[in-house]
């Protein structure tokens, strides 16, 4: 068991460094976990522990994107921006792929920013806000949701570790 453990704390902790990153890391631990426990059917991982942590793991995508759009918001923007500012977010962090390592990132904080931004101008003028306000909002949301989401993912692998240990 003691090699089965040594490889679910490197996959996790592989995983927990593609999050920043914009890739599936929450999913890959959450895959991870499922492997260990077909190979060590009594090395801990049970089902709770499946459950509880395949619901942080949608709590956590959840609230990348809704931090995002909440400072959109608390930044002056309109409900239209919040939904600029996420759509822009998937959108970069997607085209950001093909360049390695950086590429998501980059993309997906630029694009949150350039989706606000669009959103926000495409209000007449008098119900707007300040655009560059607005996109920079969703700019730092883009990255307070990003390290929430890595918080998480330290948890999700901190719990799977440990109920992978007592067994």
């Amino acid at each position: 068991m003691a090699l089965e453990l040594l490889v679910l704390a490197a996959a996790l902790l592989l995983a927990l460094f593609l999050v920043p990153v914009g890739l599936p890391g929450l999913w890959l631990m959450l895959g991870a976990a499922f492997v260990f426990r077909l190979v060590e059917p009594a090395g801990g991982i049970g089902t709770r522990t499946l459950l509880g942590v395949a619901m942080l793991v949608v709590l956590a995508e959840a609230l990348e994107f809704l931090v995002g759009a909440k400072f959109t918001r608390r930044f002056g923007g309109s409900r239209r921006a919040s939904w600029g500012a996420i759509l822009g977010g998937l959108i970069g962090a997607v085209v950001g792929v093909p360049i390695p390592i950086i590429g998501s990132i980059i993309g997906g904080f630029v694009g949150a920013f350039v989706g606000a931004l669009v959103a926000e101008l495409s209000i007449a003028r008098e119900k707007r806000g300040d655009p560059t306000r607005v996109a920079t909002g969703a700019l730092i949301g883009r990255a307070v949701g990003a390290a929430v989401k890595v918080a998480i993912g330290a948890v999700v692998a901190g719990w799977l570790l440990a109920a992978a240990s007592v067994g």
